[in-house]
């Protein structure tokens, strides 16, 4: 690793080793040497992660007895990077591929555009690629929820939010806001940190230019089928979102969220009783209860 180099890229892994090993083979064909490639594994199998620094001989690893969580385990990337002085920090998912020009694109726009504090590329469905799976996101803010942003026309400055997925930011935002909150774990983190970003005067954009895949699941083409979740995303999920509401209360119309909140945990519910789902309609409450009771330690 050289010091003081570009682009820090930080993939996060958990029990997912051979879409792992696809994101790193196509990292490696990227066009540009100026960047380090930081691998986090949670819950590590050092016998996987000893054939993947095999493999991948320049990469840096590291390896987590536990699962820390999205948040957790590219924190530890994160701060590697700013104590390394990279100028960027890139978080990717282990469950991409990318183009090999992807990433020129996005630095150049940082370079351009000196008032983004962070990027992301157009991210298409890898099995269908002429859908697209996220070109960033937008905040109803209102009722408080966020969405997926299918417009791809140009350059977007005005996004509400960037994906994990892929979320590219200079490394002197991150030291004015800090790291992603832990308290997140997983999901919501992504929404969270943008807005923080915002709040601090800067623009998001989503860059056409760039492109990547995006697998999804490894079960399933469709990753967002209800019966291939499992209890805890949709405790987190209900959790998270409350959690993220609360923190940023000042940018939310408290009514309109209310109205939102109620109408959406009644559908879990129903929906859960007419499945027998009971397992997953304890946990919407669990994810009720925490979310509401969540201490909130602002950053």
């Amino acid at each position: 690793m050289i010091k003081n180099s570009k682009v820090a890229i930080i993939i996060v892994n958990w029990k997912q080793y051979e879409l792992t090993k696809s994101c790193l083979s196509s990292l490696k064909k990227i066009n540009c040497d100026d960047h380090q490639i930081i691998l986090i594994d949670n819950e590590s199998n050092q016998k996987e992660l000893k054939s993947i620094k095999n493999q991948f001989k320049n990469i840096v690893t590291f390896s987590n007895e536990r699962n820390l969580g999205f948040t957790g385990a590219n924190n530890i990337g994160i701060k590697y990077a700013m104590k390394n002085e990279f100028e960027y920090v890139m978080l990717i998912n282990n469950d991409t591929e990318v183009e090999k020009n992807f990433i020129n694109p996005l630095i150049d726009s940082l370079e351009k555009y000196k008032n983004l504090g962070a990027v992301q590329p157009l991210i298409l469905n890898f099995s269908k690629i002429e859908k697209v799976w996220s070109a960033g996101g937008f905040l109803n803010k209102f009722f408080g929820y966020s969405y997926v942003n299918k417009n791809t026309d140009g350059i977007k400055k005005n996004i509400d939010w960037i994906t994990g997925c892929c979320f590219f930011v200079r490394t002197e935002v991150i030291k004015k806001i800090g790291l992603l909150d832990d308290n997140f774990f997983a999901y919501y983190e992504d929404v969270d940190w943008s807005i923080r970003i915002k709040n601090s005067g800067y623009d998001l954009a989503f860059i056409k230019s760039s492109v990547i895949y995006h697998h999804g699941s490894k079960s399933s083409q469709n990753e967002l089928s209800e019966g291939k979740l499992s209890p805890f995303v949709h405790y987190l999920n209900i959790r998270n979102h409350i959690f993220l509401l609360r923190k940023n209360r000042d940018i939310f119309n408290f009514m309109g969220v209310l109205l939102f909140q109620f109408f959406k945990i009644i559908s879990y519910s129903i929906y859960f009783i007419v499945r027998l789902r009971i397992n997953k309609l304890n946990m919407v409450y669990k994810g009720l209860r925490d979310g509401l009771s969540k201490n909130i330690v602002q950053k």
